[in-house]
């Protein structure tokens, strides 16, 4: 099936304004980040965590003050996805169950028995969560690495550079839109964790993908249509290129919606980002990547091949 066949839009001639919105949503994602903070998970910061679900939908406050009745005094409690479910987090570590079993207790002590249920207890100590922040930090700078050899391999290394500097971007960008969403909404707990990462590791592969389809068609057009000048060969390529772009990365999109919406509060923060970047790779393969290729051929007069 093939859709928007023998499109001719001039992709390349307006990349310049859309390297204007590309540095305009990384620099309000960033500055989102330094003022309201990164929020990261149990996983990266250690601690300990609970998570409730009651029957009736609790007063916060009154489950803040029957864990802070147990001596844990810098608690965050707040919903987690719906307002019957509780997340209660504290630093505190203690000895193997301890802090889990005294916020148990102190809960069985405040609400009725059998009002609540307790779906989760996960409980990281500060040295495992410092090392898999660094660890998560390590994977995708070396993904981006083995991208950048496996592209400039493949084709000529400006190719790889600029498909690494379009992953930078969708990782960077989506980084930021989501801690400004982050909290937002009741249902978008959108905390840095292991799913996050894992969500920015599937976007590196999924996205580069996609870039490798531009670059691959851009090669190709090179040796057919010779006489063309660079700029219309890319755009030749692009909008060649643009239905299947446009029916892969849809279908994604689609089911990604669908995960956003129903798949549950556990598996949300995975898609919702993974949704996010979707739409950003989408983009920078064709007013990231393919435009910097075209802009340093044509400043450094570089023949491509």
């Amino acid at each position: 099936m093939r859709i928007l066949q023998n499109t001719k839009i001039d992709f390349m001639g307006t990349r310049k304004v859309w390297y204007s919105i590309s540095g305009l949503v990384i620099l309000v994602g960033l500055i989102g980040a330094a003022v309201r903070g990164v929020s990261f998970g149990i996983d990266f910061l250690g601690g300990s965590e609970v998570l409730v679900r009651f029957q009736n939908a609790p007063e916060l406050g009154d489950v803040r003050n029957a864990v802070q009745g147990a001596g844990f005094s810098s608690t965050e409690v707040k919903t987690f996805g719906n307002p019957n479910d509780i997340l209660i987090r504290t630093p505190e570590q203690g000895k193997g169950a301890a802090v889990l079993d005294m916020i148990r207790g102190s809960l069985e002590k405040s609400f009725p028995a059998g009002s609540f249920t307790i779906l989760k207890e996960d409980k990281i100590g500060p040295k495992i969560g410092a090392e898999l922040r660094t660890n998560a930090v390590y994977a995708v700078v070396s993904a981006l690495l083995i991208i950048l050899v496996y592209i400039g391999f493949r084709f000529q290394f400006i190719y790889g550079v600029a498909g690494v500097i379009a992953l930078f971007h969708d990782v960077i960008a989506t980084f930021g839109v989501i801690v400004l969403l982050n909290g937002l909404s009741p249902h978008l707990n959108l905390e840095i964790d292991q799913n996050i990462m894992a969500a920015f590791l599937t976007l590196v592969g999924f996205s580069i993908n996609d870039t490798v389809v531009v670059f691959d068609r851009i090669r190709e057009n090179l040796k057919v249509h010779k006489a063309e000048d660079l700029t219309t060969i890319m755009n030749r390529s692009v909008n060649e290129t643009l239905s299947r772009t446009i029916i892969t990365n849809g279908t994604v999109f689609l089911v990604l919606l669908v995960l956003v919406i129903f798949g549950g509060e556990v598996n949300r923060g995975f898609a919702f980002t993974f949704f996010i970047g979707t739409i950003l790779g989408t983009y920078s393969s064709i007013y990231v990547a393919s435009a910097l290729v075209l802009d340093y051929s044509t400043r450094r007069k570089t023949q491509l091949r």
